[in-house]
């Protein structure tokens, strides 16, 4: 999910989608959004192949594929497969969240699409974190977990949304069901900015500060 106030460029039409309330109800499930981004960064792939990375079943995972592209996410791929073998791929390659009155127009729908993303975000971390001992030394060594809590306006906030933004898109992007250059490999950037509650407890400034 992004959001074009923060991110240092527009939609492409080519190759971005604008969620809308149908895509918001449509992907505030987390099995969906998995399949999207499977779709997105593997290319076109079946039901059952599909079932088999998430450990679901096809008739589950054809479901959720079907309420998909119902929606506009995916698509079957004609060019591939059978009448027996139906082939799916992903329509676009970026999800933008442009419209925050979605939130108070459907707040459940909301609150699921964003659950959905964080589950996944999640998983990301937690697979590479299972893979951590069997992983190259220097990936070992690149692996990074760090959080630090600033003090910053709402307009920081998003300058520092964009600033981020526009260092990640200095390096290379993926090509779905191609090879990428020897000696690369899939590194997933996750980026959070998010504002602690109000109300928790305090931290006190120590003795003779002022």
């Amino acid at each position: 999910m992004t959001d074009d106030r923060r991110w240092p460029h527009s939609p492409d039409p080519q190759t971005d989608v604008v969620i809308d309330a149908k895509g918001l109800r449509a992907l505030a499930h987390p099995v969906r959004v998995q399949l999207v981004g499977l779709l997105r960064k593997n290319g076109p792939s079946t039901a059952t192949r599909l079932a088999e990375q998430l450990g679901l079943n096809s008739g589950a995972t054809s479901y959720h594929l079907r309420q998909l592209a119902a929606a506009g996410f995916v698509a079957e791929d004609t060019e591939r497969g059978n009448a027996r073998d139906r082939w799916w791929k992903a329509v676009h390659q970026v999800t933008w969240w442009t419209d925050t009155d979605l939130a108070d127009q459907d707040p459940e729908a909301a609150m699921g699409y964003l659950r959905s993303i964080l589950a996944s975000h999640t998983l990301t971390a937690q697979t590479a974190l299972n893979s951590l001992e069997t992983m190259p030394v220097e990936w070992r060594n690149a692996m990074d977990f760090s959080d630090m809590v600033l003090q910053i306006t709402p307009e920081e906030a998003r300058s520092l949304a964009g600033e981020l933004a526009a260092v990640v898109a200095r390096y290379r992007r993926i090509e779905p069901g191609t090879p990428g250059p020897e000696g690369t490999d899939r590194v997933a950037v996750v980026v959070h900015v998010l504002p602690e509650p109000q109300g928790g407890a305090s931290v006190e400034e120590p003795e003779g500060r002022s």
